[in-house]
């Protein structure tokens, strides 16, 4: 049920006067809403797995492992850890700037908005949600309206462990997000697609909100002709099977010397056999198309390529299912290349050489990830140097996610801002910097009053004199 839109401007006032009241300051408060999100996710896990299993067709160990196990450990961790990242900062100075007591106190942003995307809603509405509570924010949670099961159970579980005024949830589409929208926020958080990600841009801008935009684009592989193929392919395979590929981080094609593609094709083929024995169409262990429009639009992309066929998933729409399709000698201008495709569809590129592969990856948006599978560490470094992406991961693919000290960004296209545990509080945290002046000092700052002296002048301007070290290229 949507949020009636006349009540969201009230909401967002009632979070605001939360916030200004000071109730979400101490730590010890903020840890306890820590404790209950992880309570939360913990004890309503069977609802949340069945609301994304009728969404989503999700398979439950997928939703437990990637989504509600995730959320219980981050928050846990995070109440941990807490009490050090908020604690006040005394930065190294000189001497002479010592008597000033220069500090970094850690302040909460205010009140944040945070629009989650449908593909992971558990963790990518909490994981955001994590760093507004541990920075002393309020938020308002806005969770896609593609999977109603899941957003109207948030709606009816999330009051029974936070505090409506402190944490609210806001349902609907396009006309309550708009309204939301209008409205002056300390912080948005928004995760999905660049289309969506510019109008919100332009609609923070009038009130100079500032982002983090999580976004995607099309996250490439390269595979150096000296690697496992084998290996490599059951690694691809496996995150591009995660969510039926609709993940921002799933491989989004593979760029592969051209003398391997069909090593290649025949490894994927083992590892697809080995992964589902009776195929993907039927299997509880795979998802599936969130939408009849996604499906729709998936199997237009792949009736209009030119490339081969040579791992043909079997399509029912009804049911919006698609098993994994792995298309060879996808080139240049290819249906396959023009957008994220954002599902079980793999595309292979080949190539002649890895100065190709990169020329490749670079002619494009900056990717969110960049997967690249070499035990050559001179082709590791060359890819570091000569690529952009928000991250780089080498010989696996998706597992990066789980390493909670890494942040999570991207870079250009794909985004901007950082997330996860510490990453995420910074996020809604400002540094606020601050000095406290002696009256003591009052002897020393003599020489800042006008009129100057030549001499004060000298003392005010010898920065200016500075040596400067030689150095040559």
């Amino acid at each position: 049920m949507a949020t009636p839109i006349s009540t969201i401007p009230k909401i967002r006032d009632a979070l605001r006067a939360t916030f200004r009241s000071g109730l979400t300051r101490p730590i010890a408060w903020r840890q306890h809403q820590l404790y209950q999100l992880a309570r939360m996710a913990q004890n309503e896990r069977e609802l949340i797995c069945d609301a994304l299993k009728k969404d989503l067709g999700k398979p439950k160990t997928e939703v437990l492992m990637a989504e509600v196990g995730s959320i219980i450990e981050r928050a846990v961790k995070s109440a941990e850890q807490l009490p050090v990242w908020a604690k006040t900062e005394y930065p190294e100075v000189a001497d002479w700037q010592k008597p000033w007591k220069p500090t970094l106190y850690k302040a909460p942003r205010g009140t944040a908005l945070i629009i989650s995307p449908w593909n992971y809603p558990m963790i990518l509405t909490f994981q955001p949600l994590l760093g507004a509570i541990a920075a002393g924010c309020t938020a308002v949670l806005k969770p896609s309206e593609l999977v109603p099961t899941f957003s109207q159970l948030l709606d009816e579980i999330v009051p029974k462990y936070f505090d409506p005024n402190v944490y609210r949830v806001v349902n609907g589409a396009v006309p309550e997000t708009s309204k939301l929208l209008e409205l002056q926020w300390d912080h948005i958080f928004y995760t999905g697609n660049g289309r969506v990600a510019r109008i919100i841009a332009s609609a923070a801008a009038k009130h100079l909100t500032p982002l983090t935009l999580e976004l995607g684009g099309k996250s490439p592989v390269i595979i150096d002709s000296a690697y496992d193929i084998d290996l490599a392919a059951k690694r691809i395979l496996w995150g591009k099977c995660n969510n039926a590929g609709q993940i921002c981080v799933a491989p989004d094609y593979v760029l592969v010397q051209r003398d391997k593609q069909d090593e290649l094709i025949k490894a994927f083929q083992k590892h697809y056999t080995s992964f589902f024995p009776n195929g993907a169409l039927d299997s509880p262990l795979f998802g599936s198309i969130v939408s009849d429009l996604h499906h729709k639009r998936l199997t237009s992309l792949l009736s209009r390529t030119k490339g081969e066929v040579v791992l043909k998933g079997r399509s029912d729409a009804a049911r919006r299912r698609l098993e994994p399709t792995i298309v060879k000698n996808v080139a240049e201008g290819d249906s396959l290349l023009e957008e994220e495709l954002f599902g079980p569809v793999l595309p292979i590129v080949p190539v002649d050489s890895l100065k190709q592969a990169v020329d490749f990856v670079n002619a494009r948006s900056h990717p969110l990830v960049l997967y690249v599978f070499s035990d050559n560490e001179s082709v590791k470094q060359q890819v570091v140097s000569e690529t952009q992406s928000g991250g780089i991961v080498f010989n696996d693919t998706f597992q990066q996610l789980a390493v909670h000290e890494l942040p999570f960004a991207g870079v250009g296209e794909s985004g901007y801002g950082y997330q996860v545990m510490k990453h995420t509080y910074d996020t809604f945290t400002q540094l606020r910097s601050s000095i406290d002046m002696p009256r003591e000092a009052e002897p020393y700052l003599a020489i800042r009053y006008p009129p100057h002296s030549e001499e004060a002048v000298q003392a005010l301007t010898a920065a200016v004199h500075t040596l400067i070290p030689s150095s040559r290229l």
